[in-house]
């Protein structure tokens, strides 16, 4: 065994809860067995395995077994550990990618980027009145749809939501992007509290026509970069 199986390493877990670090532990495949929900051929597989590649040091007594883990054993099963601390601990990424698809929209976005409510917000939180409009864009692959769905759990820029004599408008969550690697660089994935479109659709908007700037038309592939804070 040249390199210890993740199944093993899991084994020698839980030699070390027993207390197979510091001085041989008594136990019988069976036992291990329960152990490691494993049946009793497989417990003893692992032993036998272990020996084998020295992560263990094995004794047989009658029909029990002496074990204890030997510095290489118990190494791997460090080194695992300081791995999955160092993913669970690393930070989170500074942008995220997202490809699609430029599509038609139903011309609600104009309307609302026109409402002063929302107008003055957006001149005074993100530093501009966007274009009248949003450029809308169907994700290609699920793993942009599964990044969809997970930027709610980031900082945005908030715009709140207003009342008129007429009715009363949701809130807004705005995230700085740049779109085609810069060609646009002020831009921004906005996302409605109220909305018609789901998980599958970019909302984006910008001080400029997108689609102008950027020499776009429905049906287009689209790159959009967005800057998270955590």
């Amino acid at each position: 065994m040249s390199q210890v199986k993740l199944q093993h390493i899991l084994t020698m877990t839980k030699l070390l809860m027993l207390g197979a670090k510091y001085s041989f532990i008594e136990l019988t495949t069976t036992d291990l067995a329960k152990n490691i929900m494993k049946s009793q051929q497989a417990a003893s597989k692992h032993l036998q395995d272990l020996d084998a590649a020295g992560y263990i040091d094995r004794v047989k007594k009658g029909q029990r077994f002496r074990v204890k883990l030997t510095e290489k054993g118990y190494a791997a099963v460090e080194g695992l550990f300081s791995t999955l601390k160092a993913a669970i601990e690393s930070s989170p990424p500074d942008t995220i990618n997202f490809e699609g698809r430029v599509v038609s929209g139903m011309g609600e976005g104009a309307y609302y980027m026109s409402l002063s409510g929302y107008r003055q917000q957006f001149q005074e939180k993100l530093g501009y009145v966007p274009y009248p409009g949003t450029l809308n864009v169907k994700l290609v692959d699920k793993v942009f749809r599964d990044a969809r769905r997970g930027i709610g759990s980031y900082s945005a820029v908030f715009i709140s939501g207003f009342s008129d004599s007429k009715r009363s408008y949701g809130w807004a969550k705005c995230y700085p992007a740049q779109i085609n690697g810069g060609v646009i660089k002020d831009a921004a994935v906005i996302v409605l509290e109220r909305t018609h479109y789901d998980e599958s659709t970019l909302e984006v908007i910008a001080p400029v026509s997108i689609k102008r700037i950027a020499g776009i038309r429905n049906g287009d592939i689209i790159k959009i970069k967005l800057y998270v804070h955590h």
